[in-house]
């Protein structure tokens, strides 16, 4: 998790009660970079890779918990979906 992730999870906490000025001092980040941050679009590999946790859940799921990473690999690697085993991992 990076600074930013944090920060934006403590932010959205009910209880707290420190302003995101005080946060970013704290650890030692500016509070620009982390509203811009904010505002910027999702990358290519992040969506990716929650494209495949989707598909890993399906898997997992649909055998009642009971696959683990190399059978929902192969299962992956059937349906002609690249990715490695320590991706899956």
């Amino acid at each position: 998790m990076s600074k930013y992730e944090f920060l934006d999870s403590q932010k959205a906490e009910s209880n707290n009660r420190n302003p995101v000025v005080n946060m970013c001092r704290w650890l030692e980040v500016s509070t620009s970079g982390f509203y811009h941050w904010r505002t910027r679009p999702q990358s290519a590999t992040s969506v990716r890779r929650e494209t495949l946790l989707a598909r890993i859940r399906h898997y997992f799921e649909e055998s009642d918990g009971t696959y683990g990473y190399r059978r929902i690999h192969a299962d992956l690697t059937a349906e002609q979906t690249q990715c490695s085993p320590e991706l899956v991992r």
